[in-house]
Protein backbone atom coordinates (compact mmCIF):
# COMPACT_ATOMS: atom_id res chain seq x y z
CA UNK A 1 0.00 0.00 0.00
CA UNK A 2 1.80 2.94 -1.43
CA UNK A 3 1.96 6.04 1.24
CA UNK A 4 0.23 9.53 0.54
CA UNK A 5 2.54 11.87 -0.67
CA UNK A 6 3.67 14.33 1.67
CA UNK A 7 2.94 17.80 0.38
CA UNK A 8 -1.01 16.50 -0.01
CA UNK A 9 -1.95 16.90 3.73
CA UNK A 10 0.18 20.09 4.11
CA UNK A 11 -0.33 21.98 0.99
CA UNK A 12 -2.45 24.85 1.82
CA UNK A 13 -5.89 25.28 1.02
CA UNK A 14 -6.60 27.53 -2.26
CA UNK A 15 -8.56 30.85 -0.92
CA UNK A 16 -10.36 32.96 -2.88
CA UNK A 17 -8.09 36.42 -3.14
CA UNK A 18 -9.77 39.59 -2.27
CA UNK A 19 -10.60 41.96 -5.12
CA UNK A 20 -7.88 44.13 -6.42
CA UNK A 21 -9.80 46.92 -6.36
CA UNK A 22 -10.74 46.27 -2.54
CA UNK A 23 -7.54 45.33 -1.14
CA UNK A 24 -6.01 48.33 -3.02
CA UNK A 25 -9.19 50.65 -1.36
CA UNK A 26 -8.01 49.08 2.10
CA UNK A 27 -4.56 49.48 1.48
CA UNK A 28 -5.57 53.06 0.38
CA UNK A 29 -7.63 54.08 3.06
CA UNK A 30 -4.81 52.99 5.50
CA UNK A 31 -2.13 54.60 4.00
CA UNK A 32 -4.26 57.69 3.77
CA UNK A 33 -4.64 57.47 7.91
CA UNK A 34 -0.32 57.26 7.89
CA UNK A 35 -0.21 59.82 5.15
CA UNK A 36 -2.27 62.25 7.26
CA UNK A 37 -0.88 61.74 10.28
CA UNK A 38 2.36 62.02 8.08
CA UNK A 39 1.81 65.70 7.28
CA UNK A 40 0.74 66.25 11.20
CA UNK A 41 3.83 65.33 12.12
CA UNK A 42 5.83 67.59 9.42
CA UNK A 43 3.63 70.23 10.54
CA UNK A 44 4.34 70.13 14.26
CA UNK A 45 8.18 69.52 12.98
CA UNK A 46 8.00 72.40 11.24
CA UNK A 47 6.21 74.66 14.06
CA UNK A 48 9.14 73.39 16.69
CA UNK A 49 12.01 73.68 14.63
CA UNK A 50 11.44 75.42 11.52
CA UNK A 51 13.75 75.13 8.45
CA UNK A 52 17.10 75.85 10.62
CA UNK A 53 20.10 74.20 11.13
CA UNK A 54 18.39 71.77 14.01
CA UNK A 55 16.07 70.59 11.20
CA UNK A 56 18.61 70.29 8.41
CA UNK A 57 20.64 67.69 10.43
CA UNK A 58 17.75 65.75 11.45
CA UNK A 59 16.01 65.39 8.23
CA UNK A 60 19.71 63.99 7.34
CA UNK A 61 19.88 62.05 9.97
CA UNK A 62 16.15 60.23 9.30
CA UNK A 63 16.80 60.11 5.68
CA UNK A 64 19.84 58.06 5.79
CA UNK A 65 18.24 54.81 7.56
CA UNK A 66 15.10 56.20 5.60
CA UNK A 67 16.50 55.46 2.34
CA UNK A 68 18.28 52.52 3.02
CA UNK A 69 14.96 51.36 4.28
CA UNK A 70 13.16 52.29 1.07
CA UNK A 71 16.44 50.95 -1.16
CA UNK A 72 16.61 47.55 1.00
CA UNK A 73 13.74 46.52 3.57
CA UNK A 74 10.79 48.07 1.10
CA UNK A 75 12.60 47.63 -1.84
CA UNK A 76 14.65 45.17 -3.20
CA UNK A 77 14.08 42.89 -0.45
CA UNK A 78 9.80 42.86 -0.45
CA UNK A 79 10.42 42.51 -4.63
CA UNK A 80 12.78 39.61 -4.25
CA UNK A 81 10.77 37.89 -0.69
CA UNK A 82 7.56 38.46 -1.60
CA UNK A 83 7.92 36.23 -5.33
CA UNK A 84 9.64 33.77 -3.83
CA UNK A 85 7.28 33.60 -0.85
CA UNK A 86 4.15 33.52 -2.96
CA UNK A 87 6.30 30.47 -5.38
CA UNK A 88 6.74 28.34 -1.82
CA UNK A 89 2.87 29.04 -0.79
CA UNK A 90 1.69 27.83 -4.13
CA UNK A 91 4.19 25.24 -4.60
CA UNK A 92 5.19 24.02 -1.35
CA UNK A 93 3.98 22.18 2.02
CA UNK A 94 2.94 24.47 5.32
CA UNK A 95 6.35 22.97 6.22
CA UNK A 96 8.98 24.05 4.17
CA UNK A 97 6.96 27.72 3.87
CA UNK A 98 7.77 27.93 7.74
CA UNK A 99 11.16 26.98 7.09
CA UNK A 100 11.89 29.27 4.41
CA UNK A 101 10.53 32.02 6.94
CA UNK A 102 13.02 30.97 9.60
CA UNK A 103 15.88 30.96 7.21
CA UNK A 104 15.03 34.50 5.96
CA UNK A 105 14.46 35.61 9.66
CA UNK A 106 17.96 34.87 10.63
CA UNK A 107 19.91 35.42 8.03
CA UNK A 108 18.50 38.69 7.30
CA UNK A 109 18.68 40.12 10.89
CA UNK A 110 22.34 38.68 10.83
CA UNK A 111 23.53 41.12 8.33
CA UNK A 112 21.23 44.06 9.19
CA UNK A 113 22.92 43.66 12.72
CA UNK A 114 26.60 44.49 11.37
CA UNK A 115 25.47 46.94 9.44
CA UNK A 116 24.17 48.64 11.82
CA UNK A 117 26.78 48.19 14.48
CA UNK A 118 28.98 49.23 12.10
CA UNK A 119 26.88 52.15 10.89
CA UNK A 120 26.82 53.58 14.31
CA UNK A 121 30.28 53.15 15.04
CA UNK A 122 30.81 55.44 12.13
CA UNK A 123 28.25 58.14 11.91
CA UNK A 124 30.58 60.95 11.33
CA UNK A 125 31.88 59.11 7.74
CA UNK A 126 28.20 58.64 7.16
CA UNK A 127 27.93 61.95 7.76
CA UNK A 128 30.50 63.21 5.46
CA UNK A 129 29.44 61.06 2.25
CA UNK A 130 25.58 61.89 2.87
CA UNK A 131 26.11 65.43 3.53
CA UNK A 132 29.65 66.35 2.23
CA UNK A 133 28.46 70.58 2.52
CA UNK A 134 28.02 70.04 6.58
CA UNK A 135 31.90 69.88 6.67
CA UNK A 136 32.35 73.26 7.48
CA UNK A 137 29.93 73.93 9.78
CA UNK A 138 31.15 72.01 13.05
CA UNK A 139 28.41 72.04 14.97
CA UNK A 140 25.79 70.71 12.19
CA UNK A 141 28.21 67.73 11.39
CA UNK A 142 28.66 66.97 14.91
CA UNK A 143 24.71 67.07 15.91
CA UNK A 144 23.92 65.43 12.64
CA UNK A 145 26.52 62.25 13.59
CA UNK A 146 24.58 62.05 17.34
CA UNK A 147 21.58 61.75 15.71
CA UNK A 148 22.29 59.23 13.44
CA UNK A 149 23.98 56.93 16.01
CA UNK A 150 20.03 57.19 17.88
CA UNK A 151 18.70 56.76 13.96
CA UNK A 152 20.72 54.37 12.84
CA UNK A 153 18.79 51.10 14.92
CA UNK A 154 15.79 52.19 12.79
CA UNK A 155 16.78 50.44 10.10
CA UNK A 156 17.29 47.18 11.58
CA UNK A 157 13.71 47.42 12.77
CA UNK A 158 11.79 48.40 10.48
CA UNK A 159 13.83 45.96 8.03
CA UNK A 160 12.39 43.18 9.97
CA UNK A 161 8.79 45.08 10.23
CA UNK A 162 9.21 45.06 5.89
CA UNK A 163 9.90 41.28 6.58
CA UNK A 164 6.71 40.78 8.64
CA UNK A 165 4.39 43.02 6.41
CA UNK A 166 5.88 40.78 3.40
CA UNK A 167 4.60 37.69 4.39
CA UNK A 168 0.99 39.36 5.69
CA UNK A 169 1.11 40.82 2.18
CA UNK A 170 1.29 37.51 0.42
CA UNK A 171 -1.15 35.72 2.46
CA UNK A 172 -3.80 38.79 1.45
CA UNK A 173 -3.42 40.79 5.14
CA UNK A 174 -2.92 44.14 3.65
CA UNK A 175 -4.45 46.11 6.58
CA UNK A 176 -1.85 45.34 9.02
CA UNK A 177 1.36 46.43 7.22
CA UNK A 178 -0.45 49.30 5.87
CA UNK A 179 -1.73 50.92 9.21
CA UNK A 180 1.64 50.28 10.96
CA UNK A 181 3.30 53.36 9.63
CA UNK A 182 0.94 55.30 11.57
CA UNK A 183 3.08 54.29 14.49
CA UNK A 184 6.17 56.37 13.68
CA UNK A 185 4.03 59.34 13.12
CA UNK A 186 2.42 59.43 16.69
CA UNK A 187 5.77 58.49 17.80
CA UNK A 188 7.42 61.69 16.13
CA UNK A 189 4.66 63.90 17.59
CA UNK A 190 5.06 62.59 20.88
CA UNK A 191 8.75 63.10 20.88
CA UNK A 192 8.56 66.69 19.18
CA UNK A 193 5.44 67.71 21.76
CA UNK A 194 6.70 65.87 24.87
CA UNK A 195 10.22 64.95 25.06
CA UNK A 196 11.89 68.47 23.17
CA UNK A 197 11.21 70.25 26.13
CA UNK A 198 12.91 67.91 28.22
CA UNK A 199 16.30 68.13 26.55
CA UNK A 200 19.35 70.39 26.43
CA UNK A 201 19.48 69.87 22.28
CA UNK A 202 15.38 70.23 21.69
CA UNK A 203 15.94 68.36 18.12
CA UNK A 204 17.19 65.84 19.62
CA UNK A 205 14.09 64.50 20.44
CA UNK A 206 13.12 63.16 16.84
CA UNK A 207 16.07 60.92 16.87
CA UNK A 208 14.69 59.13 20.01
CA UNK A 209 10.71 59.42 18.17
CA UNK A 210 12.54 57.29 15.22
CA UNK A 211 14.21 55.47 17.45
CA UNK A 212 11.30 54.11 19.69
CA UNK A 213 8.61 54.09 16.06
CA UNK A 214 10.73 51.65 15.00
CA UNK A 215 10.77 49.30 18.09
CA UNK A 216 6.77 49.82 18.34
CA UNK A 217 6.45 49.12 14.14
CA UNK A 218 7.86 45.55 14.55
CA UNK A 219 6.40 44.25 17.92
CA UNK A 220 2.74 45.27 16.32
CA UNK A 221 2.84 42.85 13.59
CA UNK A 222 4.19 39.43 15.17
CA UNK A 223 0.49 38.67 17.07
CA UNK A 224 -0.48 38.87 13.43
CA UNK A 225 1.85 35.95 12.23
CA UNK A 226 1.42 33.87 14.97
CA UNK A 227 -2.27 33.84 14.29
CA UNK A 228 -0.98 32.63 10.57
CA UNK A 229 1.40 30.14 12.61
CA UNK A 230 3.99 31.95 10.83
CA UNK A 231 5.67 33.40 13.70
CA UNK A 232 9.36 33.03 13.08
CA UNK A 233 12.36 30.94 14.81
CA UNK A 234 15.35 33.06 13.43
CA UNK A 235 17.98 30.35 11.95
CA UNK A 236 20.84 31.22 9.83
CA UNK A 237 20.97 28.98 6.83
CA UNK A 238 22.80 30.71 4.00
CA UNK A 239 22.38 27.60 2.29
CA UNK A 240 18.85 27.50 2.20
CA UNK A 241 17.68 27.21 -1.77
CA UNK A 242 14.52 30.08 -1.16
CA UNK A 243 17.25 32.09 0.76
CA UNK A 244 19.51 31.51 -1.72
CA UNK A 245 17.05 32.88 -4.59
CA UNK A 246 16.38 35.89 -2.72
CA UNK A 247 19.86 36.89 -2.68
CA UNK A 248 20.43 36.24 -5.90
CA UNK A 249 17.30 38.66 -6.54
CA UNK A 250 18.17 41.24 -4.28
CA UNK A 251 21.48 42.10 -5.25
CA UNK A 252 20.13 43.56 -8.71
CA UNK A 253 16.89 44.88 -7.68
CA UNK A 254 19.02 47.19 -4.81
CA UNK A 255 19.31 49.46 -8.26
CA UNK A 256 16.47 48.38 -10.23
CA UNK A 257 13.71 49.22 -7.46
CA UNK A 258 14.79 52.62 -5.91
CA UNK A 259 16.39 54.67 -8.55
CA UNK A 260 13.99 56.88 -7.39
CA UNK A 261 14.95 56.91 -3.60
CA UNK A 262 18.77 56.86 -5.07
CA UNK A 263 18.14 59.83 -7.17
CA UNK A 264 16.29 61.74 -3.83
CA UNK A 265 19.00 61.48 -1.56
CA UNK A 266 21.78 62.77 -4.33
CA UNK A 267 19.28 65.59 -4.32
CA UNK A 268 19.84 66.09 -0.44
CA UNK A 269 24.12 65.76 -0.73
CA UNK A 270 23.65 67.97 -2.98
CA UNK A 271 21.39 70.17 -1.36
CA UNK A 272 23.88 70.18 1.50
CA UNK A 273 26.04 72.80 -0.39
CA UNK A 274 23.39 74.80 -1.28
CA UNK A 275 22.40 77.56 1.22
CA UNK A 276 20.68 76.68 4.85
CA UNK A 277 17.22 75.52 4.56
CA UNK A 278 17.31 74.15 1.28
CA UNK A 279 17.41 70.33 2.57
CA UNK A 280 14.10 71.69 4.62
CA UNK A 281 12.78 73.33 1.71
CA UNK A 282 13.31 69.61 -0.63
CA UNK A 283 11.85 67.83 2.52
CA UNK A 284 8.72 69.45 3.08
CA UNK A 285 7.82 69.52 -1.02
CA UNK A 286 8.69 65.87 -1.51
CA UNK A 287 6.48 65.14 1.80
CA UNK A 288 3.45 66.02 0.09
CA UNK A 289 4.20 64.96 -3.26
CA UNK A 290 4.38 61.69 -1.48
CA UNK A 291 0.97 61.90 -0.16
CA UNK A 292 -0.38 60.57 -3.47
CA UNK A 293 2.47 57.91 -4.30
CA UNK A 294 2.01 56.43 -0.94
CA UNK A 295 -1.92 56.32 -0.92
CA UNK A 296 -2.01 55.33 -4.21
CA UNK A 297 0.59 54.57 -6.33
CA UNK A 298 2.32 51.98 -3.37
CA UNK A 299 -0.91 50.75 -2.22
CA UNK A 300 -1.63 49.54 -5.76
CA UNK A 301 1.94 47.94 -6.18
CA UNK A 302 1.79 46.31 -2.86
CA UNK A 303 -1.69 44.45 -3.96
CA UNK A 304 -0.54 43.31 -7.34
CA UNK A 305 2.75 41.72 -6.62
CA UNK A 306 1.82 38.92 -4.53
CA UNK A 307 -1.12 38.71 -7.33
CA UNK A 308 1.09 38.68 -9.95
CA UNK A 309 3.75 36.41 -8.52
CA UNK A 310 0.68 33.58 -8.34
CA UNK A 311 -0.13 34.08 -12.20
CA UNK A 312 3.17 33.74 -13.27
CA UNK A 313 3.43 30.81 -10.87
CA UNK A 314 0.15 29.35 -12.10
CA UNK A 315 1.42 30.54 -16.16
CA UNK A 316 -1.69 32.90 -16.83
CA UNK A 317 0.05 35.09 -18.79
CA UNK A 318 -3.12 37.11 -20.02
CA UNK A 319 -4.18 37.90 -17.02
CA UNK A 320 -0.41 39.12 -15.84
CA UNK A 321 -0.70 41.34 -18.62
CA UNK A 322 -4.73 42.64 -17.49
CA UNK A 323 -3.75 43.22 -13.79
CA UNK A 324 -0.72 45.23 -15.17
CA UNK A 325 -2.76 47.14 -17.49
CA UNK A 326 -5.53 47.34 -14.63
CA UNK A 327 -2.91 48.82 -12.08
CA UNK A 328 -1.75 51.74 -14.99
CA UNK A 329 -4.82 52.90 -15.41
CA UNK A 330 -5.69 52.72 -11.58
CA UNK A 331 -3.14 54.93 -11.29
CA UNK A 332 -3.54 57.69 -14.21
CA UNK A 333 -6.91 58.23 -12.37
CA UNK A 334 -5.48 59.48 -9.44
CA UNK A 335 -1.93 60.49 -10.46
CA UNK A 336 -2.62 62.99 -12.77
CA UNK A 337 -5.10 65.14 -11.25
CA UNK A 338 -3.03 64.73 -8.14
CA UNK A 339 0.05 66.09 -10.42
CA UNK A 340 -1.80 69.23 -11.63
CA UNK A 341 -3.23 69.79 -8.85
CA UNK A 342 0.06 69.69 -6.34
CA UNK A 343 1.32 72.38 -9.42
CA UNK A 344 -1.54 75.06 -9.50
CA UNK A 345 -1.81 74.50 -5.28
CA UNK A 346 2.15 74.45 -4.69
CA UNK A 347 1.80 77.75 -2.37
CA UNK A 348 -1.24 77.46 -0.95
CA UNK A 349 -0.53 73.53 0.35
CA UNK A 350 2.56 74.78 2.21
CA UNK A 351 1.21 77.45 3.46
CA UNK A 352 -1.66 76.24 4.92
CA UNK A 353 0.58 72.72 6.22
CA UNK A 354 3.61 74.38 7.84
CA UNK A 355 3.61 78.45 7.42
CA UNK A 356 3.09 78.75 11.24
CA UNK A 357 5.70 79.29 13.88
CA UNK A 358 9.21 78.72 12.70
CA UNK A 359 8.37 78.79 9.14
CA UNK A 360 8.89 81.85 7.06
CA UNK A 361 7.24 83.52 3.88
CA UNK A 362 10.86 82.62 2.06
CA UNK A 363 10.29 79.20 3.56
CA UNK A 364 6.47 78.89 1.80
CA UNK A 365 7.91 80.15 -1.63
CA UNK A 366 11.11 78.11 -2.01
CA UNK A 367 9.54 74.91 -0.67
CA UNK A 368 6.73 75.59 -3.42
CA UNK A 369 9.22 75.65 -6.18
CA UNK A 370 10.20 71.94 -5.36
CA UNK A 371 7.16 71.05 -4.84
CA UNK A 372 5.97 72.07 -8.52
CA UNK A 373 9.21 70.65 -9.73
CA UNK A 374 8.27 67.58 -8.44
CA UNK A 375 4.66 67.30 -9.31
CA UNK A 376 6.25 67.52 -12.39
CA UNK A 377 7.50 63.92 -12.15
CA UNK A 378 4.89 62.16 -9.46
CA UNK A 379 2.85 60.66 -11.88
CA UNK A 380 6.19 58.46 -13.44
CA UNK A 381 6.76 57.96 -9.91
CA UNK A 382 3.52 55.97 -9.41
CA UNK A 383 3.96 54.56 -12.87
CA UNK A 384 7.40 53.11 -11.83
CA UNK A 385 5.77 51.57 -8.55
CA UNK A 386 3.58 49.52 -10.57
CA UNK A 387 5.25 48.59 -13.37
CA UNK A 388 8.72 47.15 -11.54
CA UNK A 389 6.78 44.69 -9.91
CA UNK A 390 6.08 43.19 -13.46
CA UNK A 391 9.46 42.42 -13.55
CA UNK A 392 10.36 41.20 -10.06
CA UNK A 393 7.06 38.75 -10.60
CA UNK A 394 8.64 36.74 -12.87
CA UNK A 395 12.01 37.32 -11.02
CA UNK A 396 13.57 39.20 -13.73
CA UNK A 397 16.02 41.47 -11.78
CA UNK A 398 18.81 42.21 -14.57
CA UNK A 399 16.51 44.29 -16.90
CA UNK A 400 15.53 47.02 -14.12
CA UNK A 401 18.92 47.26 -13.08
CA UNK A 402 19.67 48.24 -16.94
CA UNK A 403 17.50 50.25 -16.85
CA UNK A 404 18.66 51.98 -13.35
CA UNK A 405 21.54 52.81 -14.05
CA UNK A 406 20.82 54.41 -16.95
CA UNK A 407 17.95 56.62 -14.91
CA UNK A 408 20.62 57.44 -12.48
CA UNK A 409 23.36 58.47 -14.80
CA UNK A 410 20.63 60.58 -16.11
CA UNK A 411 19.83 62.07 -13.03
CA UNK A 412 23.11 63.23 -12.20
CA UNK A 413 23.73 65.27 -15.77
CA UNK A 414 20.16 66.49 -14.95
CA UNK A 415 21.64 67.49 -11.57
CA UNK A 416 24.45 69.02 -12.45
CA UNK A 417 22.86 70.63 -15.75
CA UNK A 418 19.95 72.44 -13.54
CA UNK A 419 21.62 73.05 -10.23
CA UNK A 420 23.36 76.45 -10.57
CA UNK A 421 20.48 78.15 -12.64
CA UNK A 422 17.33 76.86 -10.36
CA UNK A 423 19.68 75.54 -7.05
CA UNK A 424 16.80 73.23 -4.71
CA UNK A 425 14.87 73.42 -7.37
CA UNK A 426 16.51 71.86 -10.16
CA UNK A 427 17.38 69.46 -7.93
CA UNK A 428 13.97 68.30 -7.66
CA UNK A 429 13.41 68.51 -11.38
CA UNK A 430 16.20 66.68 -12.33
CA UNK A 431 14.56 63.74 -10.11
CA UNK A 432 11.71 64.37 -12.01
CA UNK A 433 13.03 63.80 -15.68
CA UNK A 434 14.48 60.93 -14.71
CA UNK A 435 12.06 59.22 -13.08
CA UNK A 436 9.82 59.95 -16.44
CA UNK A 437 13.16 58.16 -18.39
CA UNK A 438 12.92 55.50 -15.89
CA UNK A 439 9.10 55.07 -16.64
CA UNK A 440 8.85 55.22 -20.20
CA UNK A 441 12.21 52.35 -20.46
CA UNK A 442 10.12 49.90 -17.78
CA UNK A 443 7.51 50.48 -20.05
CA UNK A 444 9.12 49.67 -23.04
CA UNK A 445 11.04 46.50 -21.53
CA UNK A 446 7.69 44.91 -20.05
CA UNK A 447 6.28 45.55 -24.20
CA UNK A 448 8.83 43.97 -25.74
CA UNK A 449 9.07 41.07 -23.59
CA UNK A 450 4.95 40.34 -23.81
CA UNK A 451 4.61 41.24 -20.38
CA UNK A 452 2.55 44.38 -21.29
CA UNK A 453 -0.57 43.87 -23.19
CA UNK A 454 -2.41 46.70 -23.98
CA UNK A 455 -6.14 45.85 -23.21
CA UNK A 456 -8.95 47.58 -25.26
CA UNK A 457 -10.26 50.56 -24.68
CA UNK A 458 -7.51 52.83 -23.67
CA UNK A 459 -8.50 55.88 -26.68
CA UNK A 460 -11.48 56.39 -25.18
CA UNK A 461 -10.25 55.84 -21.11
CA UNK A 462 -7.53 58.76 -22.28
CA UNK A 463 -10.37 60.82 -23.15
CA UNK A 464 -12.26 60.29 -20.04
CA UNK A 465 -9.45 61.76 -18.09
CA UNK A 466 -8.19 64.49 -20.21
CA UNK A 467 -11.41 65.94 -19.75
CA UNK A 468 -12.12 65.73 -16.01
CA UNK A 469 -8.69 66.78 -15.46
CA UNK A 470 -9.43 69.52 -17.61
CA UNK A 471 -12.88 70.77 -16.00
CA UNK A 472 -10.80 70.52 -12.43
CA UNK A 473 -8.57 73.36 -13.23
CA UNK A 474 -10.55 75.04 -14.74
CA UNK A 475 -12.34 74.89 -11.21
CA UNK A 476 -9.18 75.43 -9.23
CA UNK A 477 -7.93 78.74 -11.19
CA UNK A 478 -11.40 79.83 -11.13
CA UNK A 479 -11.53 79.88 -6.81
CA UNK A 480 -7.74 79.82 -5.91
CA UNK A 481 -6.93 83.05 -4.18
CA UNK A 482 -3.72 85.16 -4.62
CA UNK A 483 -0.89 83.95 -3.16
CA UNK A 484 -0.66 86.93 -0.94
CA UNK A 485 -3.64 85.95 0.68
CA UNK A 486 -2.76 82.82 1.43
CA UNK A 487 0.54 84.00 3.38
CA UNK A 488 -1.46 86.59 5.49
CA UNK A 489 -4.52 84.71 6.54
CA UNK A 490 -4.46 82.87 9.40
CA UNK A 491 -4.85 78.71 9.76
CA UNK A 492 -8.28 78.82 9.86
CA UNK A 493 -9.37 80.48 6.87
CA UNK A 494 -6.46 78.67 4.83
CA UNK A 495 -8.10 75.35 6.32
CA UNK A 496 -11.10 76.47 5.20
CA UNK A 497 -10.37 77.58 1.53
CA UNK A 498 -8.25 74.98 0.93
CA UNK A 499 -10.96 72.81 1.76
CA UNK A 500 -13.00 74.26 -0.78
CA UNK A 501 -11.04 73.89 -3.10
CA UNK A 502 -10.34 70.10 -2.49
CA UNK A 503 -13.99 69.37 -2.11
CA UNK A 504 -14.84 71.69 -5.72
CA UNK A 505 -11.95 70.39 -7.81
CA UNK A 506 -11.79 66.92 -6.42
CA UNK A 507 -16.01 66.33 -7.05
CA UNK A 508 -15.80 68.08 -10.47
CA UNK A 509 -13.37 65.83 -11.88
CA UNK A 510 -15.52 62.65 -10.41
CA UNK A 511 -18.55 63.64 -11.53
CA UNK A 512 -17.20 64.69 -15.23
CA UNK A 513 -15.49 61.30 -15.07
CA UNK A 514 -18.85 59.48 -14.15
CA UNK A 515 -20.76 61.34 -17.22
CA UNK A 516 -17.79 60.68 -19.31
CA UNK A 517 -18.64 56.85 -18.47
CA UNK A 518 -16.05 55.62 -15.96
CA UNK A 519 -17.18 53.30 -13.28
CA UNK A 520 -16.14 51.48 -10.37
CA UNK A 521 -17.21 48.10 -11.99
CA UNK A 522 -14.91 49.04 -14.66
CA UNK A 523 -11.78 48.11 -12.09
CA UNK A 524 -13.24 45.53 -10.11
CA UNK A 525 -11.06 42.66 -10.68
CA UNK A 526 -9.88 39.35 -8.78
Amino acid sequence: MSSQPETSPEKQPPARAPGLLRSSGLVGVMTMLSRVLGLVRDMVIARYFGAGAGADAFFVAFKIPNFLRRLFAEGAFSQAFVPVLSSYRENHPVSDVKRLVDAVAGSLGLVLLGITLVAMLGAPLLTAVFAPGFLGDDVKFALTSDMLRITFPYLLMISLTAFAGGILNSYDRFAVPAFTPVLLNLAMIGAAVYLSPLMSEPVMALAWGVFIAGALQLFFQLPFLMRLGLMPRPRVDYQHEGVSRILKLMVPALFGVSVSQINLLLDTVLASFLQTGSVSWLYYSDRLSELPLGVFGIAIATVILPSLSRKHAAASTDQFAATLDWAVRAVLIIGVPSALALGLLAEPLIATLFHYGEVTDRDVAMSAQSLRAYSAGLLAFMVIKVLAPGFFARQDTRTPVKIGIIAMMANMVFNLALIVPLAHAGLALATSMSAWLNAVLLWRGLKRQGAWQSQPGWPKFLAQIGLANSVMVGIILWLNMPVMRWLSADGIERSQHMGMLVVAGGGAYFVVLALAGVRVRHFRQR
